[in-house]
């Protein structure tokens, strides 16, 4: 079940939908058990002062992706040390698989019954913001508050000048290689490729020597664009009214894949088979290097020890840019909720500090408070530390430097697989890579102009 969660936990699936914008009513009134004020200052035993009965208490209902039944034990106590806080709210969990987020959320937008709280990724969410359908979280934070998040990942879940979602739990690449087919390739296991022109190096030499491939570049998800944004190319003006890749820079990006592609470097399966391929890659011994979250080692623990023994961590391969990506995951609270600030109070507990260090505890994840990484546990290794100790420290240790690349972006899923498109076009010798850029650059400017 563990390795199941953790996948599915950490694929960073964008889904579609829409949403109508609901009430927007009060919060409910706190809790009082206050005497009334007597009708005169006496008062006698067949008159004692009357009391307000206790107010019903309120209930917020928060929805979780993929969340339980792993992680019952934690969320559920988070929630009851919440509700010990505040005895006027209570909280109702429901956890939904990944897959059918999509259609819940619209069927309960669509009838009016959306959950108080959701936890969703940024580009997710952004659909819901396009339409105004969730609260300004910059309006009911408090600044000093909002201050203890990582700057780069609060502004991802920005869209139109407003911030829509609490961020959550973040996952950064990092550089998972087999130290043994280092080894065989005659290359130094203590010194992993850096950037992008010292992995195409690494690649051909591994590929050379060992018959084996370097590493596998997903394509089915957001891997090009961020490696496009890491190597120096600007995807849109900053108003994103405007493709700006059609450049020298956005040349030799297309160009990258397309060598390696050519060369067969990378294996084939790469225009067809997503990131869970390079895992199985990865853990089979067929692939040198794995550009993942910490989290993944989890897989290749239970599949494959000897694998994992092998491994060794370095930070995630960039550009000239030296930009480092990060995945975040935030909380959202839609505007029907009629408890929006009770809502927003219990997505700030779930995002604290401290319940963020105990989650991460649980599974190899990240905290989005900045003072987390104080925990020792991120920067301090064990005694006799295992390889998935190593990358928990090295993730660790690069998050400050980290951003979320792409930013959220209205119609992203149609900009994104026409990057795609293009690019594979490119990599299989149908279009040049100018032809390839620029059908990409049209199909951009005319889906940014809807």
């Amino acid at each position: 079940m563990l390795k199941k969660n953790v996948w599915l936990l950490f694929l960073l699936v964008f889904m579609l939908f829409m949403a109508a914008c609901g009430n927007n009513d009060e919060e409910a009134s706190s809790d009082t058990n206050t005497e009334t004020t007597p009708a005169t200052t006496e008062t006698t035993e067949s008159d004692p002062p009357a009391e307000d009965p206790p107010a019903d208490p309120i209930e917020i209902e928060f929805w979780t992706m993929q969340l339980s039944p792993t992680f019952d034990d934690y969320i559920n106590g988070v929630i009851a040390d919440f509700e010990a806080q505040n005895p006027t709210v209570k909280v109702k969990w429901v956890d939904v698989p990944w897959g059918d987020m999509e259609k819940k959320i619209l069927a309960a937008v669509a009838s009016k019954t959306a959950p108080d709280v959701a936890n969703l990724n940024p580009q997710f969410a952004s659909k819901l913001a396009e339409l105004d359908a969730l609260v300004n979280m910059d309006e009911m934070v408090p600044a000093d508050v909002r201050g203890q998040y990582f700057e780069g990942v609060w502004k991802s879940n920005t869209f139109n000048g407003k911030t829509f979602g609490v961020p959550w739990y973040l996952s950064s690449q990092v550089t998972m290689y087999n130290t043994k087919i280092f080894e065989e390739a005659g290359l130094d296991p203590n010194t992993p490729p850096a950037t992008f022109a010292e992995l195409f190096d690494a690649s051909k030499t591994i590929k050379e020597q060992t018959g084996k491939y370097g590493f596998y570049p997903p394509l089915d998800g957001s891997h090009a664009l961020e490696t496009m944004v890491m190597m120096g190319v600007d995807l849109t003006d900053e108003g994103m009214t405007k493709a700006t890749f059609n450049t020298p820079e956005g040349k030799e990006a297309f160009d990258f894949f397309v060598q390696l592609y050519q060369q067969e470097l990378i294996p084939r399966e790469v225009l067809t088979e997503g990131h869970q391929k390079a895992i199985d890659m990865y853990q089979a011994g067929e692939l040198a290097i794995l550009s993942s979250g910490p989290q993944f080692l989890n897989i290749v623990k239970e599949n494959a020890p000897d694998i994992l023994a092998a491994t060794k961590t370095a930070p995630i391969i960039t550009g000239k840019t030296n930009k480092k990506n990060v995945a975040a995951m935030n909380l959202v609270v839609p505007k029907q909720s009629e408890h929006q600030q009770a809502a927003v109070d219990f997505s700030l507990f779930m995002t604290n500090g401290e319940n963020q260090v105990k989650f991460d505890k649980i599974v190899p994840i990240l905290p989005s408070i900045e003072t987390a990484l104080d925990d020792p546990f991120f920067n301090e290794l064990p005694a006799d530390p295992t390889p998935i100790d190593e990358a928990r420290i090295v993730s660790a240790s690069q998050l400050r430097d980290s951003e979320v690349l792409i930013p959220p972006m209205k119609n992203y899923e149609d900009l994104k697989t026409s990057m795609n498109e293009a690019l594979q076009a490119a990599m299989l010798g149908e279009l040049t890579v100018d032809e390839a850029l620029a059908q990409a650059e049209a199909k951009w400017n005319e889906i940014l102009a809807q």
